[in-house]
């Protein structure tokens, strides 16, 4: 027997809270129904960060990159203070899913060529295949890959490069000392060209059209530098504020430049044009910034001031994803506790696609692994359905999200006014055996993770009484056979005749032979005994025809051939017709010789 579906009395949602959440990556593949439903807590579908992993195996992280091609992550790192017994600087390469390190290039030459333990302060551009280009101090352009014992580098002449990046070319990098911006190459660190500004401090390229972007915080102005002639083009106005700098980066895609200003991010576009400002909580001040070309998503890091006695800092950062396209923020916040500047500034990188961000805290040693999740979106929404009472009943939903979400199964006896969790309906098909108290019930799945949760349109039941002519099984046979003959009676002996004649016979094919009348007024043998069979009638003669066992009856042939009773009382009455048949017959012979 098919039990019926349990109920468990609750509030809605209460059984799905309790469920264990699966870290794994959604995948339907059925058929989308029409989207419905609602969101439980956020709307279905809501994007959110959160911190998976922190890893604290590459000393003290001061820049990273993400290899495009090996997919490694590449940590520039110094020495953590508090670990005197171990110099942790140089380059370390870790797997970006459990900071498990691969290898540490921890030798690089000095400016006379001998080999020395050097900290790594930013990475500039990814090695074709594998590997970095770096700036170490004061002066060096490193390179190194995974695996290898020691850096190849050489210093440029003059002034400690101040901030370096990629280069216009493969084979070139920029390096900025102070105000002076110069193209150098990578393998030889000679200037190969270079330009004197009124003060800079950060600067980006835009190798796509050709621009270099050299912020002067100090001035609060921006230079746009031709990559042509290696000159000034435009210089633009950035707004006044306090003086302190963060970073210039500019989004590969749009050409967009982003400026972290004191406790702002000011956005212009390719040609200078300001598109708009950004705003931090509290004290907290932008850091890093970096873009993903997949979700058109602009990640920024902001860091704390690290001094609590002022109003608004709680010695805590913040992770801010917004929209590239109109600068409205895209995820809701991520906290980044104990993240603040008193030590260095953070650094960021994303995972093409943006299902990973890793962002690095010099003054706790640490990279985090942040992941991106969504709250469950319905898919395909139950059915209503209608059937009989006894009928099977079988509703399916589903959605989609990350983590996947579980789902759990609700019921509503009231018009869907309050909701009851069904014990156990844990799954994207919920089946179970309708009864006629279940008519007008409604149902629904609730999908959850640790985003949010997500409900499906109700489905209503409608159960109805079976129809009794359709009929089902009986002990008496199937639907469409008779009953089960019953065994012929022994015919009976034949009567003492003067002629001798053969006596007839009674019973029918089935039921068995009738008795021989004897010769010369001898007694008649006995008629054998029938057969059981599925053919009924005199004797179990002819077929029955009733439908559906003892309890519905048809119209047929033989009217007992469901149970062959009275068969031997219609044999014998055959038997006394043919006795009074030859009287009759004695007796007319007797008129007709008379």
């Amino acid at each position: 027997m098919t039990p019926r579906h349990p109920l468990t009395p609750g509030r809605a949602g209460a059984a799905s809270a309790a469920l264990a959440l699966v870290l794994a990556s959604a995948a339907t593949g059925s058929p989308v129904s029409a989207a419905g439903g609602e969101g439980a807590d956020v709307p279905q579908g809501t994007v959110a960060y959160r911190s998976v992993a922190q890893f604290t195996t590459a000393g003290k992280p001061r820049d990273l990159l993400l290899h495009p091609d090996s997919k490694k992550l590449y940590v520039g790192s110094d020495d953590l203070p508090e670990t005197t017994d171990v110099n942790e600087s140089g380059l370390h390469v870790l797997d970006p899913a459990d900071g498990k390190v691969r290898s540490t290039v921890g030798q690089a030459p000095g400016p006379t060529g001998t080999l020395g333990r050097r900290a790594v302060r930013q990475l500039l551009a990814p090695l074709p295949a594998d590997g970095a280009v770096f700036l170490y101090p004061l002066r060096g352009i490193g390179t190194a890959k995974d695996g290898d014992a020691a850096a190849a580098g050489a210093w440029v002449a003059g002034a400690a490069v101040t901030h370096a990046t990629a280069g216009l070319t493969p084979s070139t990098v920029l390096a900025a000392q102070g105000p002076v911006l110069s193209e150098v190459d990578t393998a030889t660190a000679t200037v190969k060209r270079s330009v004197t500004l009124a003060g800079g401090d950060t600067f980006a390229v835009d190798a796509a059209r050709g621009t270099v972007w050299f912020t002067d915080i100090g001035n609060r102005r921006m230079y746009r530098i031709d990559a042509a002639t290696f000159q000034v083009a435009a210089t633009v106005e950035l707004p006044a504020g306090e003086g302190f700098g963060g970073f210039t980066e500019v989004d590969p895609e749009t050409g967009a430049v982003w400026v972290g200003l004191d406790s702002s991010v000011v956005v212009h576009d390719a040609t200078g044009k300001r598109l708009g400002t950004l705003r931090g909580t509290g004290t907290d001040m932008p850091r890093a910034a970096g873009f993903d070309s997949t979700t058109h998503e602009a990640f920024v890091v902001w860091q704390d001031a690290g001094d609590t006695s002022q109003p608004g800092s709680d010695n805590d950062g913040t992770l801010t994803v917004h929209r590239t396209r109109d600068l409205q923020e895209a995820v809701k916040p991520v906290v980044l506790p104990g993240m603040h500047v008193q030590l260095g500034s953070a650094a960021v990188a994303v995972e093409p696609g943006g299902a990973a961000v890793f962002v690095s805290d010099p003054v706790a040693g640490r990279i985090t692994r942040l992941e991106r999740a969504a709250s469950p979106k319905v898919t395909r929404n139950p059915a209503d359905q209608a059937v009989t009472a006894g009928s099977r009943v079988s509703l399916t939903a589903e959605a989609e999200g990350t983590p996947r979400p579980t789902v759990a199964w609700q019921v509503s006896t009231d018009a869907g006014r309050t909701w009851q969790a069904v014990a156990g309906a844990t799954s994207p098909a919920y089946t179970f055996t309708a009864a006629l108290s279940d008519s007008g019930r409604r149902y629904r799945a609730e999908f959850s993770n640790d985003v949010g949760a997500g409900r499906t349109a109700a489905a209503t039941l409608t159960v109805t009484i079976a129809d009794p002519t359709t009929g089902g099984s009986g002990d008496g046979g199937s639907a469409t056979t008779g009953g089960t003959g019953g065994t012929g009676s022994t015919g009976s002996t034949g009567s003492t005749g003067s002629t001798g004649s053969a006596g007839s016979t009674a019973g029918g094919s089935d039921g068995g032979s009738g008795g021989a009348g004897g010769s010369d007024g001898t007694s008649g043998t006995s008629g054998t005994s029938g057969t059981p069979g599925s053919t009924g009638g005199v004797g179990g003669g002819s077929a029955g025809a009733t439908v559906g066992g003892g309890d519905h009856a048809a119209p047929g042939g033989g009217a007992l051939a469901s149970t062959g009773a009275a068969v031997a009382p219609l044999a014998g009455s055959a038997l006394v017709l043919t006795a009074a048949g030859w009287v009759l017959m004695r007796r007319a012979r007797a008129r007709s010789t008379g």
